[in-house]
């Protein structure tokens, strides 16, 4: 029950609106999401831009989980209690009940241990289907997690995905 889709356009955030996207629709039809989808906000052409986590199923406020390091950074740019208040955020939707949890990246803090990574284990754990973008880079952390838990899926595979995992539950 644990759905992963690696996005082959190299475009910056593809893989972010597609979450955002599918979830939408998702809960356009009812579905009771938890999980997080990332906004990102360009701040000026060339330049990083400002990520934000939406927090599905929780009307509270956006997550921003980047930080500003000032001119000239090389450091990442990552907020990881930022981060970590979204997962709280994501768990405590979990405790009030959801269908489907959808994680808008297995990224480097969830290859590490951190980040999202005890949240699907535990939404898995009590039969909540996840779905999560994997980037190429991180495949193999992810495969290291997932074993063979995981099913790669196609974008144009996912809805179909997600509404037969939660007839599978509802059977």
């Amino acid at each position: 029950m644990l759905g992963f889709v690696t996005i082959q356009d190299q475009t910056p955030g593809a893989g972010d609106r597609l979450l955002t996207a599918t979830a939408e629709r998702l809960a356009a039809a009812g579905m009771r999401l938890a999980g997080a989808v990332q906004i990102n906000t360009e701040i000026s052409p060339g330049c990083d831009c400002d990520m934000d986590l939406r927090i599905l199923g929780d009307d509270g406020p956006l997550v921003r989980i980047t930080q500003s390091l000032g001119m000239g950074s090389q450091a990442c740019r990552l907020d990881s209690g930022a981060l970590a208040q979204a997962v709280a955020r994501t768990e405590s939707v979990l405790d009030r009940g959801a269908e489907l949890m959808i994680v808008n990246k297995f990224g480097k803090q969830e290859c590490f241990g951190r980040g999202f990574r005890d949240t699907i284990a535990r939404a898995l754990a009590a039969g909540i289907p996840v779905l999560v973008h994997v980037p190429d880079e991180q495949l193999p952390g992810f495969r290291d997690f997932a074993g063979d838990l995981a099913e790669e899926l196609r974008p144009d595979q996912i809805d179909d995905w997600c509404r037969a995992r939660l007839a599978d539950s509802a059977a």
